[in-house]
């Protein structure tokens, strides 16, 4: 017998909780709904309680003169400049830090993974003790420490360490020649572009004549071929568009060139060696999560112990190795902010600093740098999640 629409059971609001069917759909909306509620009740009571202090909630305080100099700007920057400006140098600052930390530790973080299941003694004791002394010391101790040994043991700028008279090294920094690109320079570049995308594309068609017909192809030579012959034809054949800003001492101190201040080298050393420890240990694991049986079956075909952990070990890692080595970098990133302790002018310092203390416009202050380390957080995680979709197994 047909069921008729005034037989079909009625939509009652109770099922919004009694049935399955709904009931996680609901206190999704309820969580959501309490969440936004919270958020509404601490916004407006932090703007009523400003108010109540004559203050005002806004950003117009951006577009002021700074009236503070900062020590490193990879843009243009003076005192005379806003504070919106001050914040951009400061971002630039930390994200020179977070990149610069993150590619040293990485590498100094793999070979002590893999000098960690060395079978010489040395080297393995060697590597224990590092890593159990580095990860028991607090970052910021580390960040003190390296920055008190380059302050306390390089020279002064007028007995500064000249290497070939051109750079020089003291407790001011590193000085290095400053590179000044002339007409042609930009050929230069379109050859290293050219030979970059030349190399991607041998590389991935290299592989794909090893995978159907087991033929190796130098892959690593022809590209340090491409991407390092090509600029050099350019840059000879263009006349060689390039001259150098030697660094010269006037006074104090060294005038000219680029100059590497003790601060970021300290705090990009320290972070640095000290997330090294913690991805030391997770290359390790990884390692170790990988089967013997592959050792073997790589040595019995005549590999070396070299290429079996490059080709074969390295790779099947990586799929334990990436998402713990992404925290790593997260880590790294955020606790650059403690760049402040030696003298440091990152986003903290300046925005969450200076800035903050000139202007009394502490919610805004801290909101930018919340946001701002929420997005390079974010960013670092979706380029993580993309690397670790393309490593992962594909399964027919």
């Amino acid at each position: 017998m047909a069921v008729t629409e005034l037989d079909a059971p009625r939509f009652t609001l109770t099922q919004l909780w009694t049935d399955t069917r709904y009931r996680s759909i609901t206190m999704q909306v309820l969580v959501l709904a309490g969440l936004f509620a919270f958020l509404f009740f601490v916004i407006d009571n932090a703007i009523n309680n400003l108010a109540l202090l004559g203050k005002e909630v806004g950003f117009d305080f951006l577009d002021t003169p700074a009236s503070y100099d900062i020590n490193q700007t990879l843009i243009e920057y003076d005192s005379r400049s806003t504070h919106a400006r001050a914040a951009i140098v400061g971002i630039l600052n930390t994200a020179l830090v977070a990149v610069c930390g993150i590619v040293l530790a990485t590498i100094v973080g793999f070979l002590l993974g893999v000098a960690r299941l060395s079978h010489n003694w040395l080297i393995n004791r060697i590597s224990y003790v590092y890593l159990e002394f580095v990860r028991n010391v607090p970052v910021l101790v580390h960040i003190l420490l390296v920055h008190g040994i380059i302050v306390t043991t390089l020279p002064r700028p007028k007995q500064a360490i000249s290497i070939g008279d051109t750079a020089f090294l003291s407790n001011r920094g590193f000085n290095i020649p400053k590179p000044i690109f002339e007409d042609g320079f930009s050929f230069v570049l379109i050859a290293l572009v050219v030979g970059i995308a030349a190399t991607v594309w041998f590389a991935r068609w290299a592989h794909k004549v090893q995978d159907e017909t087991g033929k190796i192809y130098p892959v690593f030579s022809i590209g340090a071929g491409l991407v390092l012959g090509l600029p050099l034809l350019a840059f000879f054949a263009t006349g060689m568009p390039l001259s150098f800003e030697i660094p010269a001492l006037k006074g104090f101190n060294f005038r000219g060139g680029v100059t590497i201040l003790p601060e970021f080298a300290a705090l990009t050393l320290a972070l640095s060696m000290y997330t090294a420890a913690f991805i030391g240990e997770i290359v390790r694991a990884g390692i170790v999560a990988i089967s013997h049986g592959q050792t073997e079956a790589a040595y019995s075909m005549g590999l070396r112990p070299g290429r079996t952990l490059r080709l074969i070990i390295i790779p099947q890692a990586l799929r334990v190795i990436v998402p713990p080595l992404t925290s790593q970098y997260l880590n790294l990133t955020k606790n650059s902010s403690l760049a402040i302790a030696i003298g440091y002018m990152d986003v903290v310092a300046t925005i969450g600093g200076i800035t903050l203390n000139q202007t009394g416009k502490e919610l805004e202050c801290m909101v930018i740098v919340m946001g701002i380390y929420l997005a390079l957080s974010l960013l670092i995680s979706a380029f993580m999640n993309w690397y670790n979709r393309r490593i992962a197994l594909v399964e027919r």
